[in-house]
Protein backbone atom coordinates (compact mmCIF):
# COMPACT_ATOMS: atom_id res chain seq x y z
CA UNK A 1 0.00 0.00 0.00
CA UNK A 2 1.13 3.58 -0.64
CA UNK A 3 1.66 5.75 2.41
CA UNK A 4 -1.43 7.27 4.00
CA UNK A 5 0.19 10.72 3.71
CA UNK A 6 0.55 10.32 -0.06
CA UNK A 7 -3.02 9.11 -0.45
CA UNK A 8 -4.34 11.99 1.67
CA UNK A 9 -2.32 14.58 -0.25
CA UNK A 10 -3.61 13.27 -3.57
CA UNK A 11 -7.22 13.09 -2.38
CA UNK A 12 -7.23 16.69 -1.18
CA UNK A 13 -5.48 17.95 -4.34
CA UNK A 14 -7.96 16.08 -6.52
CA UNK A 15 -10.97 17.30 -4.54
CA UNK A 16 -9.83 20.94 -4.45
CA UNK A 17 -8.43 20.89 -7.99
CA UNK A 18 -5.10 22.47 -7.04
CA UNK A 19 -1.80 21.54 -5.44
CA UNK A 20 -1.63 24.99 -3.86
CA UNK A 21 -5.11 24.66 -2.33
CA UNK A 22 -4.22 21.20 -1.01
CA UNK A 23 -1.01 22.58 0.53
CA UNK A 24 -2.99 25.29 2.35
CA UNK A 25 -5.62 22.81 3.54
CA UNK A 26 -3.02 20.39 4.93
CA UNK A 27 -0.69 23.15 6.17
CA UNK A 28 2.27 21.89 4.13
CA UNK A 29 4.23 23.25 1.16
CA UNK A 30 3.30 23.03 -2.50
CA UNK A 31 6.47 20.97 -3.02
CA UNK A 32 5.34 18.44 -0.40
CA UNK A 33 2.02 17.87 -2.19
CA UNK A 34 3.82 17.51 -5.52
CA UNK A 35 6.28 15.03 -4.07
CA UNK A 36 3.49 12.93 -2.50
CA UNK A 37 1.61 12.80 -5.82
CA UNK A 38 4.77 11.82 -7.73
CA UNK A 39 5.53 9.04 -5.23
CA UNK A 40 1.96 7.78 -5.56
CA UNK A 41 2.18 7.76 -9.34
CA UNK A 42 5.47 5.87 -9.14
CA UNK A 43 4.00 3.33 -6.74
CA UNK A 44 0.95 2.75 -8.96
CA UNK A 45 2.89 3.10 -12.21
CA UNK A 46 0.05 5.28 -13.44
CA UNK A 47 -0.35 9.00 -14.23
CA UNK A 48 -2.95 10.59 -11.98
CA UNK A 49 -2.75 14.20 -13.21
CA UNK A 50 -2.04 15.78 -16.57
CA UNK A 51 -1.16 19.40 -17.20
CA UNK A 52 -3.70 21.58 -18.96
CA UNK A 53 -4.02 25.25 -19.77
CA UNK A 54 -5.92 25.89 -16.56
CA UNK A 55 -3.72 23.76 -14.30
CA UNK A 56 -3.76 20.08 -13.37
CA UNK A 57 -6.48 17.74 -14.65
CA UNK A 58 -7.22 14.26 -13.33
CA UNK A 59 -6.66 11.32 -15.62
CA UNK A 60 -9.26 8.58 -15.82
CA UNK A 61 -7.25 6.52 -13.28
CA UNK A 62 -6.83 9.60 -11.08
CA UNK A 63 -10.57 10.31 -11.14
CA UNK A 64 -11.43 6.72 -10.17
CA UNK A 65 -8.88 6.72 -7.34
CA UNK A 66 -9.94 10.13 -6.02
CA UNK A 67 -13.61 9.09 -5.82
CA UNK A 68 -12.67 5.96 -3.89
CA UNK A 69 -10.35 7.84 -1.54
CA UNK A 70 -12.88 10.61 -0.88
CA UNK A 71 -15.43 7.99 0.14
CA UNK A 72 -12.86 6.13 2.26
CA UNK A 73 -11.58 9.21 4.09
CA UNK A 74 -15.17 10.31 4.62
CA UNK A 75 -15.89 7.00 6.36
CA UNK A 76 -12.80 7.47 8.55
CA UNK A 77 -13.91 10.97 9.55
CA UNK A 78 -17.41 9.68 10.32
CA UNK A 79 -16.00 6.89 12.49
CA UNK A 80 -13.77 9.24 14.47
CA UNK A 81 -16.57 11.76 14.86
CA UNK A 82 -18.93 9.08 16.16
CA UNK A 83 -16.44 8.16 18.88
CA UNK A 84 -15.73 11.77 19.88
CA UNK A 85 -19.46 12.56 19.92
CA UNK A 86 -20.10 9.52 22.13
CA UNK A 87 -17.30 10.63 24.46
CA UNK A 88 -18.78 14.13 24.60
CA UNK A 89 -22.17 12.79 25.72
CA UNK A 90 -21.14 9.98 28.05
CA UNK A 91 -21.15 10.55 31.83
CA UNK A 92 -18.10 12.01 33.53
CA UNK A 93 -16.96 9.44 36.10
CA UNK A 94 -15.62 10.79 39.41
CA UNK A 95 -13.81 8.60 41.92
CA UNK A 96 -13.30 9.76 45.51
CA UNK A 97 -13.57 8.50 49.07
CA UNK A 98 -17.09 7.96 50.47
CA UNK A 99 -16.53 10.49 53.26
CA UNK A 100 -15.28 13.25 50.96
CA UNK A 101 -18.16 12.57 48.57
CA UNK A 102 -20.70 12.79 51.39
CA UNK A 103 -19.25 15.75 53.29
CA UNK A 104 -17.85 18.04 50.59
CA UNK A 105 -18.72 16.96 47.05
CA UNK A 106 -22.37 15.93 47.07
CA UNK A 107 -23.71 19.06 48.85
CA UNK A 108 -22.16 21.18 46.08
CA UNK A 109 -23.20 19.14 43.04
CA UNK A 110 -26.67 20.69 42.90
CA UNK A 111 -25.05 23.99 41.97
CA UNK A 112 -22.95 22.26 39.30
CA UNK A 113 -26.00 20.65 37.70
CA UNK A 114 -27.78 24.02 37.74
CA UNK A 115 -24.83 25.64 35.93
CA UNK A 116 -24.17 22.71 33.59
CA UNK A 117 -27.37 20.68 33.08
CA UNK A 118 -25.89 19.13 29.92
CA UNK A 119 -23.05 17.37 31.80
CA UNK A 120 -24.03 14.13 33.52
CA UNK A 121 -21.84 13.06 36.42
CA UNK A 122 -21.40 9.64 38.00
CA UNK A 123 -19.81 9.70 41.45
CA UNK A 124 -18.11 6.45 42.42
CA UNK A 125 -17.24 6.45 46.14
CA UNK A 126 -14.40 4.00 46.64
CA UNK A 127 -12.14 3.32 49.60
CA UNK A 128 -9.20 2.02 47.57
CA UNK A 129 -7.01 3.69 44.96
CA UNK A 130 -8.67 3.52 41.54
CA UNK A 131 -6.77 2.80 38.34
CA UNK A 132 -8.02 5.70 36.23
CA UNK A 133 -7.43 4.08 32.85
CA UNK A 134 -8.54 0.56 33.69
CA UNK A 135 -11.60 1.69 35.69
CA UNK A 136 -12.71 4.33 33.18
CA UNK A 137 -12.30 7.18 35.69
CA UNK A 138 -12.24 10.71 34.24
CA UNK A 139 -11.52 12.59 37.49
CA UNK A 140 -10.25 11.25 40.80
CA UNK A 141 -10.14 13.29 44.00
CA UNK A 142 -7.37 11.72 46.05
CA UNK A 143 -6.04 12.40 49.51
CA UNK A 144 -2.28 12.44 49.98
CA UNK A 145 0.87 14.38 49.18
CA UNK A 146 0.11 14.74 45.46
CA UNK A 147 2.72 12.24 44.33
CA UNK A 148 1.14 9.94 41.75
CA UNK A 149 3.63 9.40 38.88
CA UNK A 150 2.27 9.39 35.35
CA UNK A 151 -0.83 11.41 36.20
CA UNK A 152 -1.74 15.10 36.07
CA UNK A 153 -2.21 16.35 39.64
CA UNK A 154 -3.72 19.68 40.75
CA UNK A 155 -4.20 20.74 44.41
CA UNK A 156 -7.84 21.11 45.40
CA UNK A 157 -8.04 21.47 49.20
CA UNK A 158 -5.10 21.93 51.55
CA UNK A 159 -7.22 21.92 54.68
CA UNK A 160 -5.58 22.13 58.14
CA UNK A 161 -5.43 18.87 60.07
CA UNK A 162 -7.24 18.67 63.39
CA UNK A 163 -7.27 16.43 66.42
CA UNK A 164 -10.95 16.12 67.30
CA UNK A 165 -13.16 14.43 69.83
CA UNK A 166 -16.63 14.76 71.29
CA UNK A 167 -17.07 17.35 74.06
CA UNK A 168 -18.22 14.40 76.22
CA UNK A 169 -14.98 12.47 75.74
CA UNK A 170 -12.71 14.77 77.72
CA UNK A 171 -12.94 18.06 79.57
CA UNK A 172 -9.61 19.16 78.04
CA UNK A 173 -9.79 21.77 75.30
CA UNK A 174 -6.23 21.31 74.09
CA UNK A 175 -3.69 18.51 73.80
CA UNK A 176 -1.45 20.61 76.06
CA UNK A 177 -3.89 19.91 78.88
CA UNK A 178 -3.49 16.15 78.49
CA UNK A 179 -0.43 14.66 80.15
CA UNK A 180 -0.36 11.28 78.40
CA UNK A 181 -1.59 11.30 74.79
CA UNK A 182 -1.02 7.56 74.51
CA UNK A 183 -3.75 7.07 77.10
CA UNK A 184 -6.33 8.48 74.69
CA UNK A 185 -8.43 6.05 72.65
CA UNK A 186 -7.35 6.82 69.07
CA UNK A 187 -9.56 5.76 66.16
CA UNK A 188 -8.77 5.81 62.42
CA UNK A 189 -10.00 4.31 59.18
CA UNK A 190 -8.07 1.28 57.95
CA UNK A 191 -7.49 3.15 54.66
CA UNK A 192 -6.18 6.33 56.28
CA UNK A 193 -2.57 7.49 56.35
CA UNK A 194 -2.96 10.84 58.09
CA UNK A 195 -2.12 9.38 61.49
CA UNK A 196 1.37 8.57 60.19
CA UNK A 197 1.80 11.82 58.30
CA UNK A 198 0.52 14.10 61.04
CA UNK A 199 1.01 12.04 64.20
CA UNK A 200 4.62 13.14 64.68
CA UNK A 201 3.43 16.75 64.67
CA UNK A 202 1.72 16.11 67.98
CA UNK A 203 4.45 13.85 69.34
CA UNK A 204 2.80 10.52 68.49
CA UNK A 205 4.28 7.64 66.52
CA UNK A 206 1.31 5.58 65.41
CA UNK A 207 3.57 2.90 63.99
CA UNK A 208 4.40 2.14 67.62
CA UNK A 209 1.34 3.52 69.42
CA UNK A 210 -1.77 1.36 69.33
CA UNK A 211 -5.05 2.62 67.91
CA UNK A 212 -8.43 1.27 66.88
CA UNK A 213 -8.86 0.71 63.14
CA UNK A 214 -12.38 0.90 61.72
CA UNK A 215 -13.60 -0.21 58.30
CA UNK A 216 -14.26 3.30 56.95
CA UNK A 217 -13.81 6.94 57.86
CA UNK A 218 -17.57 7.32 58.12
CA UNK A 219 -17.52 4.81 61.00
CA UNK A 220 -14.53 6.63 62.50
CA UNK A 221 -16.35 9.96 62.49
CA UNK A 222 -19.44 8.33 63.94
CA UNK A 223 -17.33 6.84 66.74
CA UNK A 224 -15.81 10.24 67.51
CA UNK A 225 -19.23 11.94 67.55
CA UNK A 226 -20.45 9.27 69.97
CA UNK A 227 -17.65 10.06 72.39
CA UNK A 228 -15.76 6.80 71.87
CA UNK A 229 -12.36 8.29 71.08
CA UNK A 230 -10.07 10.82 69.41
CA UNK A 231 -9.02 11.05 65.77
CA UNK A 232 -6.88 13.13 63.42
CA UNK A 233 -8.90 14.45 60.50
CA UNK A 234 -8.63 16.93 57.67
CA UNK A 235 -10.66 19.90 58.92
CA UNK A 236 -12.77 20.00 55.76
CA UNK A 237 -14.31 16.66 56.78
CA UNK A 238 -15.31 17.76 60.29
CA UNK A 239 -16.17 21.43 59.73
CA UNK A 240 -19.90 20.88 60.22
CA UNK A 241 -19.32 18.74 63.31
CA UNK A 242 -17.15 21.46 64.84
CA UNK A 243 -19.64 24.20 63.98
CA UNK A 244 -22.54 22.24 65.45
CA UNK A 245 -20.66 21.38 68.66
CA UNK A 246 -20.68 17.62 68.03
CA UNK A 247 -16.87 17.75 68.01
CA UNK A 248 -14.24 20.03 69.49
CA UNK A 249 -10.71 20.72 68.30
CA UNK A 250 -7.86 19.72 70.60
CA UNK A 251 -5.16 20.67 68.09
CA UNK A 252 -4.95 22.21 64.61
CA UNK A 253 -1.90 22.29 62.36
CA UNK A 254 -0.68 23.10 58.88
CA UNK A 255 -1.25 20.21 56.43
CA UNK A 256 2.24 20.66 54.89
CA UNK A 257 1.19 19.65 51.38
CA UNK A 258 -1.06 16.79 52.43
CA UNK A 259 -4.60 17.25 51.24
CA UNK A 260 -7.06 16.61 48.43
CA UNK A 261 -5.91 16.68 44.81
CA UNK A 262 -7.66 16.50 41.45
CA UNK A 263 -6.08 13.67 39.47
CA UNK A 264 -6.57 13.05 35.74
CA UNK A 265 -4.86 11.06 33.01
CA UNK A 266 -2.18 13.03 31.14
CA UNK A 267 -3.13 14.63 27.84
CA UNK A 268 -5.92 16.82 26.55
CA UNK A 269 -9.04 16.81 28.72
CA UNK A 270 -12.51 16.61 27.20
CA UNK A 271 -14.51 19.86 27.48
CA UNK A 272 -16.79 18.22 30.06
CA UNK A 273 -13.90 17.09 32.29
CA UNK A 274 -12.20 20.46 31.95
CA UNK A 275 -15.42 22.22 32.96
CA UNK A 276 -15.80 19.98 36.01
CA UNK A 277 -12.19 20.44 37.09
CA UNK A 278 -12.37 24.22 36.84
CA UNK A 279 -15.68 24.24 38.71
CA UNK A 280 -14.17 22.17 41.52
CA UNK A 281 -11.28 24.61 41.81
CA UNK A 282 -13.61 27.59 41.97
CA UNK A 283 -15.53 25.93 44.80
CA UNK A 284 -12.44 25.12 46.86
CA UNK A 285 -10.50 27.41 49.18
CA UNK A 286 -6.78 28.11 49.55
CA UNK A 287 -5.75 26.93 46.08
CA UNK A 288 -4.00 28.57 43.18
CA UNK A 289 -6.16 30.49 40.73
CA UNK A 290 -7.66 28.54 37.86
CA UNK A 291 -5.68 30.60 35.33
CA UNK A 292 -2.35 29.80 37.01
CA UNK A 293 -3.20 26.11 37.21
CA UNK A 294 -4.23 26.07 33.53
CA UNK A 295 -0.82 27.53 32.64
CA UNK A 296 0.98 25.01 34.87
CA UNK A 297 -0.87 22.04 33.35
CA UNK A 298 -0.22 23.34 29.83
CA UNK A 299 3.50 23.64 30.54
CA UNK A 300 3.67 20.16 32.07
CA UNK A 301 1.76 18.66 29.13
CA UNK A 302 4.22 20.18 26.68
CA UNK A 303 7.00 18.25 28.42
CA UNK A 304 5.30 14.85 28.15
Amino acid sequence: MPTLAALRAFEVAARLGSFSAAARALNVTHAAISQHVRSLETHLDEKLFTRAARGMVLTQAGLALSETLTEGFGMIVSGVRAITDERAHRPVNISTSPTFAEVWLMPKLGAFWTEHPDIYLQVQPHMGLSNLRADGIDVAIRFGAGQWPGLDVVPLLMSPFTVVCSPDYTEANSLNEIEDLSALYWVFSEFSSEQYAWGNRIGMDFKQQGYKELASNALTLSAVRSGLGVSIQSRVLVEDDIASGRMKVLYEGDPEGIGYYIVTLPGVLSPQVKTLRNWLLRNAEDVTTVEEIETEISEETDLL
